[in-house]
């Protein structure tokens, strides 16, 4: 795919988002203030937070019993063991482990601390927790079918993310969900600047937009979980965010 600029701007007029919330329909209600009209060809990005809200994805913690092996590994990495008995319920398998730290396989396949299980701006009792979208690519692709026929245009759905990486510090943007945008673009067989052709080169470019994306979305009290990428062409892909999931056979970090 070939880019020659893009903008980025966050959507204003967005509310804070509860249990069983039409997101779709508040975006689009926003979308529709003046100087946010979407246009052919846009990417929405969403904050996961406000998607998993929607979803009934949030958990009082007092309705956690931890099993026994909940409270054993709580005891190792000094976390609540109800938290600990959620991670344990989303994941595959523990990664890495030391006091403070827990690194998972997540069952979506993706490898990040605490299951992302997050307490921040879920609500302001803190024994609240917020759990991941059961299938952040079909909930990607339910509000990108909602929001097309209610602007009769071709737009693309991130539903981003912020997590830590191996071997560098702070956090950063990936697309946990994604639908009519190119999550992973091939470039092998291309030529490079001097005509060698590309062997082993992808572009990660569903992550790449939802790193731009945080930008404008921040981490603490910024509420602007939407943001429109202007000027990939999206709105026709078929891939998803699993594209962008290294296979188990090739992962040599674990």
């Amino acid at each position: 795919m070939s880019v020659t600029g893009l903008s980025l701007f966050a959507i204003e007029g967005i509310p804070l988002i509860n249990d069983g919330d039409d997101v779709s329909a508040i975006i689009a209600q926003a979308l529709s203030l003046p100087g946010q009209k979407p246009q052919d060809g846009d990417v929405l990005v969403l904050a996961q937070k406000i998607v998993s809200k929607a979803e009934g994805r949030a958990v009082h913690l007092d309705t956690v019993e931890p099993s026994p092996e909940a409270h054993e590994l709580a005891a190792e990495v000094d976390k609540d063991p109800r938290v600990i008995e959620l991670i344990l319920a989303e994941s595959r398998q523990v990664i890495r482990k030391k006091p403070g730290v827990i690194i998972v396989e997540h069952r979506l396949g993706y490898v990040l601390a605490n299951a992302g299980i997050d307490r921040s701006n879920v609500q302001s009792d803190k024994d609240w927790v917020l759990l991941l979208p059961i299938d952040p690519d079909g909930s990607a692709e339910r509000i990108r079918q909602s929001l097309q026929k209610h602007f009769r245009i071709d737009i693309g759905v991130i539903i981003a993310d912020s997590v830590g990486r191996a071997w560098r510090l702070g956090t950063t943007g990936i697309a946990l969900g994604s639908a009519g945008v190119v999550a992973l673009d091939n470039l092998r067989g291309q030529p490079d600047l001097f005509g060698r052709e590309l062997e082993v080169s992808e572009h990660a470019v569903g992550d790449a937009v939802a790193a731009a994306a945080e930008i404008l979305m921040g981490e603490a009290a910024e509420a602007a979980p939407a943001v429109i990428v202007r000027g990939l062409g999206a709105g026709h892909s078929e891939q998803s965010a699993a594209e962008l999931l290294r296979p188990a056979d090739e992962d040599l970090f674990r």
